[in-house]
């Protein structure tokens, strides 16, 4: 993908204008079948979201005789892997999530993505023009965000107490006595999933929101130079995570979402006290719970700490989101089928079950969880919000800066060996 081509992608926004942000089931036919079938991938594996969606499926065949829906529900890592393979040997699912940024615009430049500009133009409508931004190349819009919010920590309130922490902190500093605090209570701080690589990539994510200004994060997405010194700063910030021990044993191979060993099954079970996750969180903590519950009314959520020093904007924050996209090769009836899946309807079902926030207004008010609730609010009052990086650049060079991170969270790279690899796979890419 060129530069120019990924500038059209860049993923920051005005508070008023959001820009961006899980077992293999089912069958794994690829698009291009029957034309009364659809084949859809999906991230929510554990319930509610994976049995919302069956019926979603169901309801949409009844109203539709003679349509056929197979439903893919897979682990949001698993997931992303087989997109991948499948975009690399051109055998992708009808109906699939699509994360923008640099990876639609990859997708595009292929010619294996669907515009849905014209067919979709009333659900398309409906969404905030900045929230569209990350899913649009060249002013066209190739899928359709369904969920956008922010990062944050999310905490279990009812540890916090026992450790006597009166407040989430504001600042580093006051992270570290947080954990400290935490440490002496006997109580495991937080759970990362580092096997995944991408849960750990976050803290190097907020870090450069945090220490680089906004004017220099929308320079180094146009231009790929990563020579600004506030990129080190940002890979110092986790070290200074680091240098605390917080994190569960064994973080460097935990997954991410998925089992109740899982970094957010560890969140959910009440083994630790907090995990720097996104705005699903809730959902995927729901099913890593007997009670179907996850913290429930021990769920608190804080920002990301702000850096002394630190040239980022405090209202600024990090996130993305998941939209449905539509392969070349489907048949029309699965750009019907993500119509109905932004639907007043389906997205209120979304919202009710904890799912994410939902992007389309008629069902923000549907939102149970009032943690999720008070997300809008931050979503909607951020200065801006920035892409993950991961997903803005793309696997090559996403996938180096998170690989690289991955090796700082093992103590094998220091804050200026993740940028050299970074910029060493921006120079390689061109």
């Amino acid at each position: 993908m060129s530069r120019k081509t990924r500038g059209a992608a860049l993923a920051v926004l005005s508070a008023s204008m959001l820009l961006a942000a899980s077992a293999c089931g089912g069958d794994d036919a690829s698009s291009g079948g029957d034309a009364d079938t659809v084949t859809w991938w999906h991230n929510s594996n554990n319930e509610p979201g994976k049995g919302y969606y069956e019926q979603v499926a169901k309801d949409f065949e009844e109203a539709n005789p003679g349509v056929d829906v197979q439903v893919t529900a897979m682990a949001h890592q698993d997931m992303v892997d087989k997109l991948a393979a499948g975009f690399q040997s051109g055998d992708v699912p009808d109906v699939y999530m699509e994360r923008g940024g640099g990876e639609l615009a990859d997708h595009v430049e292929a010619g294996m993505t669907r515009d849905l500009t014209e067919d979709a133009a009333e659900e398309i409508g409906k969404i905030a023009e900045g929230t569209l931004a990350g899913w649009q190349v060249d002013g066209k819009t190739y899928a359709i965000p369904y969920s956008v919010g922010v990062d944050g920590f999310w905490y279990n309130t009812e540890l916090f107490e026992q450790a006597g922490i009166e407040a989430p902190p504001e600042t580093m500093d006051e992270l570290v006595d947080v954990i400290g605090q935490l440490k002496d209570a006997d109580i495991t701080p937080i759970s990362v999933g580092a096997g995944d690589k991408w849960p750990a990539a976050h803290y190097w994510y907020f870090g450069a929101v945090r220490t680089c200004s906004q004017d220099t994060l929308n320079s180094a997405m146009e231009s790929m130079d990563f020579s600004d010194p506030c990129f080190v700063e940002a890979g110092e910030v986790v070290d200074q995570v680091l240098e605390t021990e917080p994190f569960n044993p064994g973080f460097l191979t935990t997954p991410g979402q998925e089992g109740a060993s899982s970094a957010s099954g560890l969140l959910a079970t009440g083994k630790v006290a907090m995990e720097l996750q996104g705005h699903w969180e809730p959902g995927v903590m729901q099913g890593l719970t007997d009670d179907g519950k996850g913290l429930g009314e021990k769920t608190g959520w804080f920002p990301f700490p702000q850096v002394e020093g630190g040239e980022g904007d405090p209202a600024g924050q990090l996130g993305g989101g998941d939209a449905w996209a539509v392969a070349e090769t489907a048949p029309d009836v699965a750009v019907d089928f993500v119509k109905y899946l932004f639907s007043d309807e389906v997205q209120q079902g979304f919202a009710e079950n904890d799912m994410g926030l939902p992007t389309n207004p008629a069902a923000i008010e549907s939102l149970s969880d009032p943690a999720l609730a008070d997300l809008i609010q931050v979503r909607d009052e951020a200065a801006y919000v920035q892409l993950f990086f991961d997903t803005l650049f793309g696997p090559s060079v996403g996938g180096a800066m998170n690989d690289a991170i991955a090796l700082q969270f093992a103590d094998q790279a220091t804050p200026q060996d993740v940028v050299d690899a970074t910029q060493q796979a921006a120079d390689q890419e061109g």
